[in-house]
């Protein structure tokens, strides 16, 4: 008998792309997350592949008995138990920074779509307002400060497009690059304070934990430039919603493009939705067309590296000490 993918995902094009090209010699089951062919196919799955971080638990390490990997999809992994990861011992993979060019790209939109008004813009274009009762102040960004804060993957690629639109990008990351490193990559290691002092734009590229909740929250707000932008393609609870509401409100920062939320969905009432200096999007930076082959690509290669008794690539650290 074949050994078992059991493949898991919202998404119609990672599922075509996973029937596309999955490996020969294994049996790929496509399941919808608890469904009873999800259960079935766990009993003797060797590998969960997929968007199914929230999966991690206690319930799947009993339901399937014979895994050997837990393959993401995702970058981030926030939902998973690590304790209970750590207790069974099955190595959990991200994806390999198959979505860094998705994410980065998203990054560098929001950052224009705020400088240039985009969505004020349309909305009064629309309406057949044309440019309004007054034309709106919009800004380049060349020549503006990036602070990246996390220099990963996602965060390099966001530091290259930022240095093609001419921006001078400063970062901070519990990772320092070496000064070659830094060099090649053209940035600038600053404090974290500095980053909050001194940057135009910041964007937020840390994964989330206890280290990072809340990283932004009113006391980093307030030291910002009163004409700064936030950029939040990481994950939402790493910026306090509240504080930002009231940053944004009240001017103390000029804006904030938006793709994650400290609830997901956010309720219909939310207070941000009521303002026009924030772009906001579903958590839709990373899934492209484009990165689905790139993401389902780098799950199976980890699966043939197990299958052949290689140790898989990308293990999250919780599990890679």
């Amino acid at each position: 008998m074949n050994p078992k993918i059991v493949f898991v995902t919202d998404f119609p094009d990672a599922a075509d792309e996973a029937r596309m090209i999955s490996p020969s010699g294994f049996d790929l089951v496509i399941a919808e997350a608890h469904s009873s062919e999800y259960q079935d196919a766990l009993m003797d799955a060797e590998y969960l592949v997929g968007f199914v971080d929230s999966l991690v638990n206690e319930k799947l390490y009993q339901d399937a008995q014979h895994l050997r990997l837990i393959q993401l999809l995702s970058a981030g992994y926030d939902k998973a138990d690590i304790q209970a990861a750590i207790q069974y011992g099955v190595p959990i993979a991200n994806n390999g920074g198959a979505n860094s060019i998705a994410v980065s790209e998203h990054a560098l939109m929001l950052m224009l779509a705020v400088s240039r008004k985009l969505v004020q813009q349309h909305a009064t274009v629309t309406a057949g307002k044309w440019r309004g009762k007054v034309t709106p102040r919009v800004h380049e960004i060349s020549g503006k400060t990036l602070g990246i804060i996390g220099l990963g993957t996602i965060g390099k690629k966001t530091a290259r497009r930022a240095s093609a639109f001419g921006m001078r990008v400063n970062y901070y990351d519990i990772d320092r690059l070496t000064e070659d490193e830094e060099d090649a990559l053209g940035v600038k290691f600053n404090l974290l304070s500095e980053i909050f002092l001194n940057s135009d734009i910041i964007s937020l590229h840390v994964p989330y934990n206890s280290s990072t909740h809340h990283m932004v929250g009113a006391d980093e707000l307030a030291v910002m430039k009163s004409e700064a932008i936030l950029i939040n393609t990481a994950r939402g609870p790493i910026v306090n919603e509240s504080a930002l509401y009231n940053a944004l409100a009240e001017g103390i920062i000029s804006g904030a493009g938006l793709d994650v939320f400290e609830q997901e969905p956010p309720p219909e009432d939310h207070p941000l939705f009521g303002l026009e200096n924030v772009i906001l999007t579903a958590h839709l930076a990373g899934p492209t067309f484009e990165s689905f082959s790139a993401r389902v690509r780098n799950g199976f290669d980890n699966v043939q590296r197990v299958a052949r008794g290689d140790n898989p690539l990308w293990v999250i650290p919780e599990l890679s000490e």
